[in-house]
């Protein structure tokens, strides 16, 4: 079998040009991953000109189609987002609007073209908002055809309040290492038995 291969989205507002804590999250999930043999790459959304819109391409200088070639090459596509005001950010949401926009694209079998692939997703921030950003996240996710292990939405949120975020405090969290484990391991488990089993085009074919 050829190596599993994982794609973050990492949905910060802020460029590769700035440090994000999402970013730092997301390897440490990589660190699983590279005992696993699975291959990862992590894109920064914030460097790219992503248009609004719900179709696959909606022209012009949209650069879009370029990372949903790698979304298409990916069995584990994992969605990492900051929160704000206790919510996703704005550029995951239009992810999942992006991703909505390809729906109806097919696989070889007549599938909608995300089936047999893994979702998961990764959250830091401050406050509060984190399962209600990860149930909208893998929500949208298994809603397009991405099929959704137990315990993938890994998290560290800090206090109340201006205060120190992941890279400062939360890297030592055992609660969050215990999660980014179980969700580097089940999108693992999950997306190998699927390459070896695929889920039968009976029954949910888009034809």
């Amino acid at each position: 079998m050829q190596p599993l291969k994982a794609l973050f989205l990492n949905t910060s507002l802020k460029s590769s040009e700035e440090p994000s804590h999402t970013e730092v999250f997301m390897n440490d999930v990589q660190v699983h991953y590279n005992k696993l043999g699975v291959e990862s790459e992590i894109v920064r959304l914030a460097d790219y000109k992503i248009a609004l819109g719900v179709q696959e391409d909606m022209g012009g200088e949209d650069e879009w189609p370029k990372i949903f070639e790698k979304v298409k090459a990916a069995d584990i596509l994992i969605i990492g987002t900051p929160l704000w005001l206790g919510e996703k950010s704005s550029l995951a949401t239009q992810t999942i609007e992006r991703l909505y926009g390809s729906s109806g694209k097919t696989n070889d079998k007549g599938q909608a073209v995300f089936y047999n692939k893994v979702g998961a997703t990764v959250i830091t921030g401050n406050e509060d908002g984190a399962k209600h950003a990860a149930a909208s996240l893998l929500y949208g996710l298994s809603h397009i055809g991405f099929l959704v292990p137990p315990n993938v939405d890994a998290y560290w949120v800090g206090e109340a309040g201006p205060g120190k975020s992941y890279m400062d405090a939360g890297r030592d969290n055992e609660f969050s290492k215990k999660a980014i484990r179980r969700l580097a391991y089940n999108t693992y488990h999950l997306a190998g038995m699927l390459k070896n089993t695929p889920i039968p085009a009976e029954g949910n074919t888009l034809a």
